[in-house]
C-alpha cells in the first residue's frame, strides 16, 4: 500500500479517501464557491496539496455527473500532477470552462484522481517501415477497412483532407478513400 501525504489548504472538505468500496478513484471537492457565466474559464481550487509517492503521478479527470450538473468541461481533458508538484502551496486545481452559467458549492465533488506508476525509461528507435500493417486509419476501428498500400503525399488537387492519399479495401473488397 503506498502513503499520500496530504496537507488540507480549506476548511470544511471531507477527508480524501477511495470512493466508497465502488471504485480505486478518490473524489476531489471544490475548496471554495464558485459562480461561472457560460464561456468563463476559472481554476477552481482543490484544498489539497499532496506529495505522491516516489515513481508516481496522478491523473485527474471530472467526475461522470460534473458536465450535466454544472455545463462545465475540463479543459486539459485530463490533468496529470508529477511527482515534482509537491510542496505546501501546490494546490491542485480544476480547469474549468463553463458553457452555461452554474454555481459551484463549495464542498462539490466535481473531479476525481487516481495514481499511477510513471512509465518506464524509453529508448526511441527510427526505422524505415513499422512492422505491422496500417489499421485503417483515424476512426476505423470496427469498420472492417484495411489499408492495403503505403501513404504518399498528394496534391491539393486531389487532397482528401489528410494531404495523403491512400488506397484502401474494405473486408467486401470495395476501394475507396478515408
Amino acid at each position: 500500500m503506498e502513503t499520500l501525504k496530504i496537507r488540507y489548504l480549506a476548511d470544511g472538505l471531507p477527508e480524501l479517501r477511495p470512493i466508497d468500496g465502488k471504485s480505486d478513484w478518490v473524489d476531489l471537492y471544490a475548496a471554495e464557491t464558485v459562480a461561472l457565466s457560460a464561456g468563463d474559464f476559472r481554476l477552481i481550487p482543490l484544498g489539497v496539496a499532496i506529495a505522491l509517492p516516489d515513481g508516481y503521478e496522478a491523473h485527474i479527470v471530472p467526475r461522470s455527473s460534473t458536465f450535466r450538473n454544472y455545463g462545465v468541461l475540463q479543459t486539459n481533458s485530463m490533468g496529470v500532477v508529477d511527482n515534482s508538484y509537491r510542496g505546501d502551496g501546490d494546490e491542485w486545481k480544476f480547469p474549468a470552462y463553463a458553457t452555461r452559467d452554474a454555481t459551484i458549492e463549495k464542498g462539490a465533488r466535481i473531479c476525481q484522481f487516481r495514481i499511477v506508476k510513471n512509465q518506464p525509461a524509453l529508448r526511441f528507435e527510427t526505422v524505415e517501415h513499422l512492422p505491422d500493417d496500417n489499421r485503417g486509419g483515424f476512426g476505423s476501428t470496427g469498420t472492417g477497412v484495411v489499408v492495403t498500400a503505403i501513404a504518399k503525399p498528394i496534391n491539393s488537387e486531389e487532397n482528401n483532407h489528410s494531404g495523403f492519399a491512400s488506397t484502401e479495401k474494405s473486408k467486401e473488397g470495395r476501394d475507396g478513400n478515408f
